[in-house]
């Protein structure tokens, strides 16, 4: 497989960084992940979009992202993918010794695509289980554009949820609201209105919640942004999750409390692969 990092495509195996990259030794930087259909990358504008806010929150200025879709699909070709997961990563370089920012350093930028693998079919018919985390989310309400290295804080509401045999760990903020899962965004179903978490819950904007708000009204449904109480969500009649790789996952049970997999959920899921493949081909 090859990688692209700093102007070169080389293979995997050659692929280095320096044990004195900031995003090694701080998580200092950002990335995005992305999905490619039938070798063409879906809503790669917003994707960049995002990249670049992410980037000028943290006062990182990198050349060449201008490069970042011809090299998405060169990185395709090379590696014979036409279903692929990819992922941008930027970082603010190395720099010299402490935290503070040398605003002369250039930043590093990797990019790798790999196959993909999306959750199995049984799991977008039975749902997956979550569990609400006791970790807090750390998420600013400005730093919605943020997708940053610094990701230890959802690695470990990831591993509770793991070992507690669930599928994905549920973030509240310090006011007690539900705002994001580890990897994904979270709706809910309630009398035919859709519920989501606002970004100043301290959310990511996703890409694949962008989408599906578009999408509530062609369902059937009338769209609210509202802060959620984890005994609100569970008075929902159907809860979902979403990200760029599973696209929209059906819930099936939180703390306990079961849910249907109900006819919102299903629509919005055919809504959604109806778009990629208007707009990806298949």
């Amino acid at each position: 497989m090859y990688v692209y990092m700093n102007g070169e495509f080389i293979p995997e195996e050659r692929a280095c960084v320096s044990p004195f990259d900031r995003g090694f030794l701080y998580g200092d930087g950002v990335f995005e992940t992305l999905r490619a259909y039938n070798g063409r990358v879906f809503r790669l504008n917003e994707h960049l979009q995002r990249l670049r806010a992410g980037l000028e929150y943290l006062h990182i200025r990198p050349e060449g992202l201008d490069r970042i879709e011809e090299i998405l699909y060169e990185l395709l070709s090379l590696n014979s993918i036409s279903d692929a997961y990819a992922r941008i990563s930027v970082t603010r370089g190395s720099t010299g010794r402490g935290i503070n920012i040398d605003r002369d350093s250039p930043p590093n930028i990797v990019v790798f695509t790999r196959r993909v693998y999306p959750p199995g079919e049984d799991l977008y018919e039975q749902g997956v289980e979550l569990v609400i985390s006791k970790r807090i989310n750390q998420r600013l309400p400005d730093e919605y554009n943020l997708k940053s290295h610094s990701f230890l804080n959802y690695i470990l509401a990831k591993y509770e949820a793991t070992y507690r045999g669930a599928y994905e760990a549920i973030l509240l903020n310090r006011e007690g609201h539900v705002t994001e899962g580890s990897v994904s965004n979270i709706f809910c179903v309630k009398e035919d209105r859709l519920y989501t978490p606002p970004l100043r819950s301290g959310v990511l904007r996703g890409i694949t919640r962008e989408v599906v708000k578009g999408l509530a009204g062609m369902a059937g449904l009338s769209l609210a942004e509202k802060e959620l109480l984890p005994g609100e969500l569970m008075e929902a009649e159907e809860v979902f999750i979403t990200n760029t790789i599973i696209e929209v996952l059906p819930v099936r049970e939180i703390e306990g409390r079961r849910f249907g997999v109900g006819s919102a959920t299903k629509t919005i899921q055919g809504l959604y692969r109806e778009l990629v493949k208007r707009e990806c081909g298949g």
